[in-house]
């Protein structure tokens, strides 16, 4: 199973940089659950560089149910030879961090679009040929393939069903490597791995706004989530904040929720952080999308509600999880305004949303126990930006967006207060927004990353 990636212009041998993989380290060797995954350069020239990942996966490993996975195959079948959800969750693995668009320093590089091309052996293709140019061909580049007959030696069986595909054009490396993520299972209707509520989370954190305004969005969504009413419903739900999607509407935007966990994710894995504590992690969306990242070795989550503890237990399956997965991940009822030694301990801590729903007389509380006493390396806090309440024609001027929400910051209040705590506890912090900018009244969320000074 092959993917190889070929960048064409000026200096092309900064493709390392932007996957993260050194062409002079070469192979290099990941361990995954199914097989082993092995990144090499087969070309490095000023311009014209290749990187390729190759995947090396067991059947018989498969049938056993290898790293006690229950076995879903058969002992004969394609799944060492075919690029399907595998290699998806290989890309995952290996090119995660290309995937977030991070580049530190040639981040003008990653922003930029590049002459890019992807080619990937063995696709199975369950659908008529010609819907590869109708998936791939809207998102910017030339489609051609090659398919092959099932045995040369028998010409009258056919052509088999799998091609080589071959992708060109102009983009982002990070929106390539999110394309052949998503799209690759929606050729190959066999999953290796469960298919519930969150490939939901998946398909609407990496689809981003490129699946929204897709001509083949129903086709897309409808394989990717195997035809599974309930989990294609949901999707459209969530991204239509709570309305089935009708035939006329428009592709709206991602919505603001998805939208957040995705500056929040990238923030804890910018960081470098291995150990995060999600403080009032509600239904366990964040906890979701850190238990499927392997940078993140210790998970923990925290909230007053017992209610919404039992959600995100259940979101995350923890009653039927692997031993792997129970001694990552934590659950545990507490509150925000008292100590409790075990949030102690952690690289980085999340607060999404939160402290609008405290009063604003245990603020100083607050600070005390996250930034005093619990003191991770790196915080991140989200809460709303008042100012953009304008933009909402149903608010009026002296109504906050949650009926439990005891304040809403404007943009100089939420400066002023995170710069004077950062001062007094020994931070720095840097402040961005989220969501759609408007020129008056900036994004509808803003977002602190404290970073513990030295």
């Amino acid at each position: 199973m092959l993917l190889t990636i070929t960048y064409t212009g000026r200096g092309t041998s900064d493709l390392g940089y932007l996957l993260y993989k050194n062409p002079n380290r070469c192979p290099q060797a990941f361990d995954l659950t199914f097989g082993m995954a092995h990144v090499f350069y087969p070309e490095v020239t000023d311009g014209r560089t290749t990187a390729a990942l190759l995947l090396d996966i067991d059947p018989l490993d498969l049938a056993k149910g290898k790293g006690g996975a229950e076995g879903l195959f058969d002992y004969v079948n394609d799944r060492p030879y075919v690029s399907s959800s595998f290699m998806s969750v290989a890309i995952a693995k290996v090119f995660g961090t290309a995937m977030t668009g991070r580049a530190d320093a040639h981040q003008e590089l990653s922003d930029s679009p590049l002459e890019l091309s992807a080619e990937i052996t063995m696709l199975p293709c369950n659908t008529d040929f010609a819907m590869l140019a109708r998936v791939f061909g809207p998102l910017g580049y030339s489609v051609s393939f090659e398919a092959r007959a099932l045995d040369e030696s028998f010409p009258e069986w056919g052509e088999s069903r799998c091609v080589d595909l071959t992708l060109r054009g102009s983009v982002r490396l990070r929106d390539l490597l999110r394309h052949i993520y998503v799209l690759l299972p929606v050729f190959d209707r066999h999953k290796h791995y469960w298919v519930g509520d969150d490939e939901v989370d998946k398909l609407l954190r990496s689809g981003g706004e490129w699946l929204e305004t897709h001509p083949e969005r129903k086709f897309i969504v409808d394989r990717y989530l195997h035809r599974q009413r309930d989990l294609v419903g949901e999707y459209f739900a969530r991204l239509n904040d709570g309305l089935e999607e009708p035939e006329e509407k428009p592709a709206r935007e991602p919505g603001l929720n998805a939208k957040r966990l995705d500056a929040v994710l990238d923030a804890l894995k910018a960081s470098g952080a291995r150990t995060v504590i999600d403080l009032g992690c509600g239904e366990g969306r964040l906890l979701s999308l850190l238990l499927r990242d392997g940078q993140f070795a210790k998970i923990a989550g925290t909230d007053v509600s017992q209610s919404s503890l039992k959600r995100a237990s259940d979101r995350l399956r923890l009653e039927t999880a692997s031993e792997r997965t129970d001694e990552r991940v934590t659950l545990f009822q507490s509150s925000l305004t008292y100590k409790d030694r075990r949030i102690q301990g952690y690289d980085a801590a999340s607060v999404m949303e939160v402290i609008e729903h405290l009063d604003a007389a245990r603020l100083n509380v607050f600070e005390r126990v996250l930034f005093g006493y619990a003191k991770p390396r790196v915080i991140v806090l989200t809460t709303p930006n008042r100012d953009y309440n304008a933009v909402y024609e149903k608010l009026t001027a002296d109504e906050m967006r949650h009926g439990d929400h005891r304040f809403e910051w404007t943009r100089s209040e939420f400066s002023a207060w995170a710069e004077a705590v950062a001062a007094r506890r020994g931070y720095k912090v840097a402040i961005s927004g989220i969501g759609d900018v408007s020129a008056e009244y900036g994004s509808p969320t803003q977002m602190g990353v404290f970073e513990l000074c030295e």
